[in-house]
């Protein structure tokens, strides 16, 4: 008897954990509505919210296979900024939107193959891959247009990635609800999001149960180098310009928003609906801190203390898991 009522003491802690991101998300609403009352729940300023979070959202959900995967990838932030100037300089010479979609889209994908080959092939840790892979992608942005910004005067183009709407939900929403859906599907229903899970957990028990890794970390870099391109078309629609500056810190940001969703650090678990929170959560703090009159630098200290916030429920996740 006292060990069945372990084991279910047990299952409640593990659920209370899973879903601590809902709890915090309630609570800081809660905050804000008492601190600021109306202003921030006008709908104007909610849709702000959820325009100025999308790409970070959009982003989490690829970034959580990768965390799910044991790996990590700080080239997202640079990987924005150079698929969002692409994609103007294609519209600028041709105004084709596939085209400009394309070309931007096989950049993020180019960067992601490269991240898994130097990740699996020459074995470098993917922390360190990665943030090399960073430096070299932004200089590339930053030499390829000489560190000017590019305007975007496609209408089309800054409505349908952009700033417009379909029956009053903007487009941005939209992309980042499917991007959202087909993620939570693969993760949880397809071989893929399976053996991604797997690898995080025990890659050389995946390996002996004859999963391909290497072939999955490739597939999952190279899947996040999408969604970090799709993230750069959204910059630049929604601003009508690119610039290499788009994505500067956006690493950190979509790593958090991931942790805080409730994928460990460690691998082996992942959350897309509780990323995509995550990010939202994020969202909902600068734009309180924002309205609450904090400056730059107050915004700063709270923005650090959600990411070790972040990495501190991750750990507290591993030990009970460890524990149990």
């Amino acid at each position: 008897m006292p060990s069945k009522i372990s084991s279910s003491s047990s299952r409640k802690r593990v659920d209370i954990n899973k879903y601590m991101v809902y709890v915090i998300f309630a609570f800081v609403l809660l905050l804000f509505a008492i601190w600021l009352g109306g202003s921030f729940f006008s709908s104007s300023n909610l849709l702000n919210i959820t325009r100025q979070t999308a790409m970070i959202s959009i982003m989490a959900t690829a970034m959580t296979f990768v965390i799910a995967s044991g790996q990590i990838d700080l080239s997202v932030g640079s990987t924005v900024a150079l698929s969002s100037l692409v994609s103007a300089l294609v519209l600028k010479t041709t105004n084709n939107i596939p085209l400009a979609l394309c070309a931007a889209l096989l950049i993020g994908v180019l960067i992601g193959a490269i991240n898994g080959f130097l990740i699996t092939i020459l074995n470098i840790p993917s922390f360190l891959a990665t943030l090399g892979m960073q430096g070299v992608v932004k200089g590339v942005a930053m030499w390829t247009t000489d560190t000017k910004a590019i305007a975007i005067a496609n209408t089309t183009y800054n409505n349908l990635f952009g700033m417009g709407t379909v029956a009053g939900i903007p487009n941005v929403f939209i992309w980042t609800f499917v991007a959202m859906l087909l993620a939570h599907f693969a993760l949880h229903y397809l071989p893929y999001g399976k053996k991604t899970l797997a690898i995080g957990g025990n890659s050389l028990s995946a390996t002996y149960s004859g999963i391909k890794v290497n072939n999955i970390i490739v597939r999952v870099m190279t899947v996040n180098g999408f969604a970090a391109a799709f993230a750069g078309v959204m910059y630049s629609a929604r601003m009508q310009t690119a610039n290499y500056t788009y994505g500067a810190g956006d690493e950190l940001s979509v790593i958090a928003a991931v942790v805080l969703g409730g994928t460990s650090m460690a691998g082996g678990t992942g959350n897309i609906i509780g990323a995509v929170v995550g990010s939202l959560l994020l969202g909902v703090i600068n734009n309180g801190l924002i309205i609450g009159g904090l400056n730059v630098s107050q915004q700063m200290i709270v923005r650090g203390a959600i990411i070790i916030l972040a990495v501190a429920l991750s750990m507290i996740g591993n030990r009970k898991k460890s524990r149990n």
